[in-house]
């Protein structure tokens, strides 16, 4: 790969990309301001904008959206009558969970065994550095050939939906003839591949309430109505035997027709313990890509280390349901607020509230732009070919751009392969990842412009 120019000069790039890395991943940019200060996102952005800047972008902003938080532009002009390229990331990150499982600290990158770990390195703050690093490539050996728009997102983690609702009050300002979403990731590490399907999302929060106030277990216990035991019920009747999703409604069938995942590697990407079955039915693709998941997010009730012997008045707890493509999450909402409600036991009072929505996407791959990044990815990944994988998490904002650009061509990829752990503790980014991908990207970017003429 070195041979190439553009290889080369993306490898001579890489320990300022660490540096830069480094600095973007200390900003502890979780969107949550409940949890982390609003100081934090707000200095990940200017960062962005300065980095943008620097670059030579015209009309960067911060962009405040509808949810309060902060998206970044920028606009760098190619040459005339050439087409427009977005690219896309986001820099808010997930809660670092618990900070003493992670080796080293959450928000300063360290390398270690080859990869380097922290919050947001893959996901997504190092999808940023992946768009710099192409465009650096590219400015390097001969000039970026197309137009580029960068959008950085401040709380795509989040699901809250602003910068889908600004992008839908700002119509023109990020068209596009195609768009790069710099955030998902290889199938595994080394293996050149594209989402083609991303599932939907919904959070819905329940709340069950059965007394006025916790009473004595010795007392009432046996027939005073629990709470927790009445959410416990609810929560159960969400998965059949086998541990598939069971949401009344809501077909469970389907099956994906591509990439297979086998089942060993799966378990060891996981990292399922030995002995632990595999939930559902179908194959492991299936499962991940192509039908509805439910999972728990987090329960409100006592914990264990200074629980009381009591009856719980009131107990309640967060779920996530992702939605394959085909169905529509507004729909699966409705169908999981229903079977929350009709499934609590003992005529207790049961509240739902949805916190959060996302459509699945579903991307066309027959389409000129997924040719020019074949070829790309074939030269930063020699001996290999471009491989189609869904993805279980969502963007919610591929479906806001697919409605308003529906003549855009829409990619997907980035550094979150199953050895990052995105999300969870101990997250990482392979650099090798990072270095490759940004070549496939500048090569990409100058083959889609080749193809224009």
């Amino acid at each position: 790969m070195s041979s190439n120019p553009v290889a080369a000069t993306v490898a001579s790039l890489m320990p300022r990309a660490k540096e830069e890395l480094t600095e973007l991943v200390a900003f502890k940019s979780v969107a949550d301001f409940d949890q982390f200060p609003r100081v934090e996102s707000e200095g990940a952005a200017r960062w962005i904008a300065d980095a943008l800047t620097a670059e030579g972008f015209t009309d960067v902003a911060l962009l405040d959206t509808p949810d309060g938080t902060q998206s970044v532009y920028g606009f760098l002009p190619g040459p005339e009558g050439a087409r427009t390229v977005l690219l896309y990331a986001h820099y808010d990150v997930q809660p670092p969970l618990d900070e003493a499982g992670w080796a080293t600290p959450p928000f300063e990158l360290t390398e270690r065994d080859g990869r380097w770990y922290g919050r947001g390195a893959a996901d997504c703050k190092g999808g940023v550095i992946m768009h710099l690093l192409a465009l650096r490539a590219l400015k390097a050996n001969g000039g970026v050939p197309v137009h580029v728009k960068v959008i950085v997102e401040g709380s795509e983690e989040q699901g809250t939906g602003g910068l889908e609702r600004y992008a839908e009050n700002h119509p023109d300002l990020l068209t596009a003839d195609t768009i790069v979403i710099g955030d998902a990731g290889n199938f595994r590490a080394g293996l050149p591949t594209v989402t083609s399907t991303l599932r939907g999302m919904t959070l819905v929060r329940v709340r069950i309430d059965t007394l006025e106030g916790n009473l004595h277990s010795g007392q009432f216990g046996g027939a005073a109505p629990d709470a927790l035991a009445a959410l416990v019920r609810v929560l159960d009747s969400l998965r059949a035997e086998d541990g598939s999703t069971t949401v009344d409604g809501l077909a469970g069938d389907e099956a994906w027709d591509g990439l297979r995942y086998d089942d060993e590697q799966f378990r060891k990407d996981a990292k399922v313990l030995d002995g632990v079955e595999l939930i559902g039915s179908g194959t492991v693709a299936d499962r991940i890509w192509a039908r509805p998941a439910v999972t728990v997010l987090g329960i409100d009730c006592p914990p264990v280390v200074g629980a009381t012997p009591s009856v719980q008045a009131s107990a309640r707890a967060l779920i996530s349901l992702r939605v394959p493509p085909g169905v529509d999450a507004a729909e699966a909402t409705k169908l999981l607020r229903t079977h929350l409600e009709s499934h609590t036991p003992w005529g207790a009072r049961v509240s739902t509230e949805q916190i959060g929505q996302g459509q699945a996407f579903r991307a066309d791959t027959a389409s000129p732009a997924y040719q020019a990044m074949a070829d790309a990815m074939a030269v930063a990944y020699p001996g290999q070919e471009m491989q189609y994988a869904g993805q279980g998490g969502s963007i919610p904002l591929c479906n806001t751009l697919a409605a308003l650009y529906p003549k855009a061509e829409i990619l997907l990829i980035g550094l979150s392969e199953p050895e990052a752990q995105i999300h969870a503790v101990n997250e990482s980014v392979s650099p090798d990842e990072l270095e490759r991908l940004s070549v496939a990207e500048a090569l990409f970017l100058r083959n889609y412009a080749s193809g224009a003429n």
